[in-house]
């Protein structure tokens, strides 16, 4: 059976439509059916499911997607792709919709159930595209992504390595994070400068502090200056008395760096600043 993603017929068809990759974009259109059916294989999808998709490109993931659920949803930007996609995968029950995600209403799918999300993203707006879904009020069981192998790190970085930052701690606090695979470079065309990991997210469903947007404003806040202490980054937006009476409590130690602390001490230290 010939799918999109084999290299000669996603060749083909960008040279039917005389078409090339847009950098502004971050498109890199995948070309190993083994990567995608892996994928699709592992996103947490059924007959029963929606699955949302980012960024389609010319279909290959979502032809896949479209044989094991009941729908896909398709958002895509690019106007030269959508008119292709109409063809590729016009026998699918697939839904394009031409819009730039991160400008999508999701509520108009909130009543999709069971829901799960799965994309190859776009490498340029990797973080933006999560902090939608994060925000949104989908209901989705499970998020699987492929990224570029450092955001992937990012996102299941562990205590006091380089790529723990931020971004991994609310991850952390939002997700239980699973790395299903590497995926070379050379499995994409044109091919990129880095290789790709797919990640899958899970969600916890806990709510550990009152407000958790201020708690992440707070995370981005600890992590300003990341080679500073937490003293450093803490007088950059607490006043004096603040400051003082978190150091009469002696809950932690001021000296030490951001990355050396975990989840739950974040935590701790946010709720004896804001929330006692």
């Amino acid at each position: 059976m010939k799918f999109i993603s084999q290299a000669s017929i996603t060749k083909s068809l960008l040279k039917e439509y005389n078409l090339f990759a847009k950098k502004r974009f971050g498109q890199n259109f995948i070309i190993d059916p083994s990567v995608v059916i892996k994928i699709a294989e592992n996103c947490g999808t059924s007959k029963d499911t929606t699955v949302i998709e980012v960024g389609p490109g010319l279909g290959a993931l979502s032809e896949q997607l479209a044989l094991r659920s009941k729908e896909v949803i398709a958002y895509e930007i690019d106007n030269d792709l959508v008119e292709i996609l109409k063809e590729t995968i016009k026998d699918y029950d697939v839904e394009v919709i031409h819009q730039d995600f991160l400008e999508a209403d999701l509520d108009l799918i909130k009543d999709k159930e069971p829901l799960v999300v799965c994309a190859n993203v776009p490498y340029n707006i990797t973080t933006p595209i999560l902090f939608k879904l994060i925000e949104s009020n989908l209901n989705y069981s499970q998020i699987t992504l492929m990224v570029q192998k450092e955001v992937a790190l990012r996102l299941n970085a562990k205590v006091s390595t380089k790529e723990y930052n931020a971004l991994s701690i609310m991850i952390q606090y939002l997700f239980k994070t699973e790395i299903l695979s590497v995926v070379p470079k050379n499995c994409f065309y044109p091919v990129p400068k880095v290789d790709s990991m797919v990640i899958s997210l899970f969600p916890r469903h806990q709510n550990l502090v009152k407000d958790q947007s201020a708690f992440f404003a707070f995370l981005r806040q600890c992590f300003g200056q990341r080679r500073k202490t937490l003293h450093n980054n803490l007088k950059t937006f607490l006043d004096v008395n603040e400051l003082s009476n978190l150091k009469e409590k002696s809950i932690f130690d001021l000296s030490r760096r951001p990355e050396s602390l975990q989840l739950h001490e974040f935590i701790e230290l946010y709720q004896s600043i804001y929330e006692n």
